[in-house]
């Protein structure tokens, strides 16, 4: 009798074990608001994560961008969230907050800012930009955070010196700079949609960045920025390599997201690498190499995924 109670409870766990496995570690992800690179990103990247590891269930959940995903993901609300560099380092560094204890699974993209405006248009350089209505997107994005901080660098301020336009929604900018409402649009990073949905209108688009000088200026006071560059040919009409200042976007995860979670997280995105390139110009830059080497600092890297790239060698 007590070796077939035994049995029975043997077995009992066994299935409780294999059910358990076979049940998705469900996964909410934080992007951003419609229309805009984080939502599109997102939408890849669940795609990758689902697909690579079955076992895990990826959840999206759209917010207002990095100034609401670093709240959702310290209150445990968000599991993993996309969040911008500029954002991200304020976050890591206590810049007017205390320091996050987030980590990162993966490093994202480049995210070199930029003002776009039609191909057609009277605006050639910043300062033709100078008390004209510009849309610096939505006020909890992390690449609005990054449009003062360029312009604090040259001595300028969205609401002082331009007609500063706010967004509900990223994906309403193009239509304003398209429609003539607003002169320009300000973004970042490869592959941005805002920024090919104006590239495609009639006319064109042309960018609009800061010269040498003013990236030497805008370094000198933000030195925690770096020059970026946005190859020829990442929008229509680009004929040129665009160079500009920026940081890296980042996946982060609250900091008691249990290390098998993070481990499976990295190992999948990374895994799955090739599919997200395929589908999505910035998907390319989201690599092992450079979620290493990106980091501001190892510690910084989510325990699960710095075990995840020290076994593939690419971490130390």
């Amino acid at each position: 009798m007590k070796a077939h109670r035994l049995g029975a409870a043997t077995v009992t766990a066994a299935m409780m074990c294999a059910l358990a496995q076979a049940a998705p570690d469900a996964v909410v992800l934080g992007t951003a608001t419609t229309g805009g690179g984080f939502e599109l990103y997102g939408e890849h990247l669940a795609k990758v994560l689902a697909g690579t590891d079955t076992s895990l269930k990826i959840e999206i959940r759209a917010t207002r961008g990095s100034a609401e995903n670093l709240p959702l993901l310290e209150a445990g609300k968000l599991d993993i969230g996309l969040v911008e560099g500029n954002a991200a380092h304020a976050a890591f560094e206590g810049i007017n907050q205390p320091k996050t204890a987030l980590r990162i699974v993966a490093a994202m993209y480049p995210g070199p800012g930029m003002f776009v405006v039609r191909g057609n248009s009277a605006y050639h350089i910043l300062d033709d930009l100078k008390g004209k209505p510009v849309a610096f997107g939505t006020p909890a994005s992390g690449l609005t955070k990054l449009a003062r901080d360029v312009l604090d660098g040259l001595g300028l301020a969205p609401e002082r010196d331009f007609q500063a336009v706010f967004l509900d929604k990223a994906g309403d900018g193009p239509a304003l700079v398209l429609d003539g409402k607003v002169a320009a649009l300000w973004g970042g990073g490869i592959g941005w949609p805002g920024f090919a949905k104006v590239a495609a209108g009639p006319g064109g688009a042309r960018f609009i960045v800061p010269d040498a000088a003013e990236i030497g200026r805008i370094l000198a006071k933000h030195p925690y920025l770096r020059r970026m560059t946005v190859p020829a040919g990442t929008y229509a009409g680009q004929d040129t390599p665009i160079h500009s200042v920026g940081l890296w976007s980042f996946v982060l995860a609250r900091a008691d997201l249990p290390d098998d979670v993070a481990y499976r997280l990295a190992r999948a995105v990374h895994r799955g690498e090739a599919e997200l390139a395929a589908h999505l110009a910035q998907g390319r830059y989201t690599t092992a190499a450079n979620t290493a080497s990106e980091a501001p600092r190892a510690e910084l890297l989510h325990p699960g995924a710095a075990r995840y790239l020290r076994e593939i060698g690419t971490l130390r």
